[in-house]
């Protein structure tokens, strides 16, 4: 499941602990930042999505689910809310980075609205997919009206 995810698996307590207290600065800084994918029915945890701002009005999404959540639309309901969260936040222009040989992703985003703006040639490495290989990714926008 973590395969075209930018950043490495965690390895150790350690590396969660930091990446708890990333998502709490996160927070303390912006309006919004990581959340959980709950089940509804059973509050099992399925994944993450959130917004990483880089200005009030700019802010990248993405989504990771747990390889028994795949192919059951949790992704697709999760970047819905996500895209309703920051449209009510103020975020004009909202974009997600994804893997060329990942279309089921492409596919998701593609239903909530985003559309592939450019290929963008080794621009990012994937490390638990090619560890120091810079890769393409595919940006996908949205965009909302008037802008």
């Amino acid at each position: 499941m973590t395969r075209y995810l930018g950043w490495p698996r965690h390895q150790s307590v350690e590396h969660t602990k930091a990446f708890l207290e990333f998502s709490e600065a996160e927070w303390s800084r912006w309006p919004a930042g990581p959340y959980l994918i709950e089940s509804s029915s059973d509050t099992k945890l399925l994944g993450t999505t959130g917004l990483s701002f880089e200005s009030r009005t700019l802010a990248a999404t993405g989504y990771v689910l747990a390889h028994d959540s795949w192919g059951r639309g949790y992704g697709t309901e999760a970047l819905t809310a996500i895209v309703t969260i920051a449209r009510e936040l103020g975020v004009l222009r909202l974009y997600a980075l994804c893997h060329p040989d990942h279309p089921a992703s492409a596919r998701v985003l593609e239903k909530c609205g985003f559309q592939m703006e450019e290929r963008v040639k080794e621009f990012a490495v994937f490390p638990n997919l090619n560890p120091g290989r810079r890769e393409d990714c595919l940006r996908y926008t949205r965009q909302e009206p008037g802008v």
